[in-house]
C-alpha cells in the first residue's frame, strides 16, 4: 500500500513540475497575478475612480445577461458592430487585393501607389473616424468607410509583398515544363500568397476593428464604440474597462476559432512540401511525358522579373 502511494507520488510530482515549466502556465499565472495585483492595490490608491476587478466583473455579467442601462445590450452592440467590420473588410480587400497583385507584376503601378499606400499605412486611425464623420454625419455610412480606410493599405502592402515573394525556382520550372498560366497561378502563385493573405487579414480587421470603434465613439448612435461613450458620460469606468476587456476576449476567440483552425486548413500542404523535393511539388500540373527544355533568358525568375518596367 505504501509502495502504491510512493509510486504515485513519483509520477504526479514531474508532471507537475512539466506543467510549471510550459508557456501555457506561465500565461495563466502572469493573467492571475494582474488580477492580485489589481485587486489588493485599487484600496490603497487615494481615489475611487479605479474600479476593482470584483466590480468590473460584474458589470461585464450584468451586460452578458442583458440588465444595463444602455440603449443596446453588448450582444446587440457587438452585432451592430460586426456587421459594419464585415462590411468595410470585405469592400477593403475587393480593393486592396487586385490593387496589390497589379503593383506586384508591374513596376510602373508599384510607382504610381506607393507613396499613397505609406500615407494610408502612417495615417492614424483616429484621423479618418473624425473626418469620415465631418464627411458622413451619424449613421452606418462612417464607421463602414473608416474600415476602409484604415484596412485597405495593409490589404495591398500585404498581398504586394507576397507576389514579391514567389519562390523564383518554382516560377522558372512552370514556365520551362509550359505549364498554363491559369495551373501555375493556382498551384504556385495562390500557395505563395497565402500567408501574406492572412498577414493580411489579420492586420486589416486589427486597424478596422480600431478605426471601427473610434468612428462609432464619434460618429455614430450604436454599436460597441457607442456604448464604450455612454458609461465614459456615465462617469462609470468600470463601464469602460468592462467593454474593453470584451473586445479582448473576442480577439482571443477569434484568434483560436478562427484564424487558427482556418490557418491549419489551408496550410496543411505544409508539412509534406517540406519533406519532398521541389520538383515533386509540380507533379500534379506538369505532364510526366514532356521533355524538360533549357531555360532561355526569357525564363521568368520571379515576381520581381514579371514586372514591366
Amino acid at each position: 500500500m505504501t509502495s502504491g502511494a510512493e509510486s504515485a507520488g513519483g509520477t504526479t510530482l514531474p508532471r507537475v513540475r512539466r506543467f510549471l515549466a510550459t508557456p501555457r502556465f506561465a500565461r495563466i499565472a502572469s493573467v492571475l497575478t494582474f488580477f492580485l495585483i489589481w485587486q489588493f492595490l485599487v484600496p490603497l490608491l487615494p481615489t475611487r475612480l479605479i474600479p476593482t476587478p470584483a466590480r468590473v466583473v460584474g458589470f461585464m455579467w450584468s451586460e452578458v445577461l442583458g440588465d444595463t442601462l444602455a440603449r443596446t445590450t453588448v450582444w446587440e452592440a457587438f452585432g451592430i458592430s460586426l456587421g459594419r467590420l464585415g462590411t468595410g473588410l470585405l469592400v477593403a480587400f475587393l480593393i486592396g487585393v487586385p490593387l496589390g497583385l497589379l503593383m506586384g507584376v508591374s513596376r510602373s503601378a508599384e510607382n504610381f501607389f506607393h507613396d499613397f499606400v505609406v500615407v494610408g499605412l502612417a495615417m492614424p486611425s483616429l484621423v479618418w473616424a473624425l473626418l469620415t464623420g465631418i464627411w458622413f454625419g451619424l449613421g452606418n455610412a462612417a464607421p463602414i468607410v473608416t474600415v476602409i480606410l484604415a484596412a485597405v493599405p495593409f490589404v495591398v502592402i500585404n498581398t504586394f509583398e507576397g507576389v514579391r515573394n514567389v519562390p523564383a525556382d518554382l516560377s522558372d520550372m512552370a514556365r520551362a515544363y509550359h505549364v498554363p498560366r491559369e495551373r501555375a497561378v493556382r498551384h504556385v502563385l495562390l500557395p505563395s500568397l497565402m500567408p501574406f493573405f492572412f498577414a493580411s487579414l489579420r492586420y486589416g480587421l486589427a486597424n478596422g476593428w480600431k478605426g471601427l470603434v473610434l468612428a462609432e465613439v464619434f460618429a455614430s448612435t450604436s454599436g460597441a464604440g457607442w456604448n464604450i461613450k455612454y458609461w465614459f458620460d456615465a462617469h462609470r469606468a468600470q463601464g469602460v474597462i468592462g467593454y474593453a476587456l470584451f473586445f479582448v476576449l473576442f480577439a482571443l476567440l477569434l484568434e483560436r476559432l478562427v484564424f487558427q483552425r482556418l490557418s491549419r486548413r489551408v496550410f496543411r500542404w505544409r508539412p509534406e512540401t517540406e519533406q519532398v523535393p521541389e520538383t515533386d511539388l509540380l507533379a500534379g500540373i506538369v505532364d510526366e511525358q514532356a521533355p524538360a527544355p533549357a531555360l532561355s533568358g526569357a525564363a521568368v525568375g520571379g515576381s520581381s522579373e514579371l514586372k514591366e518596367g
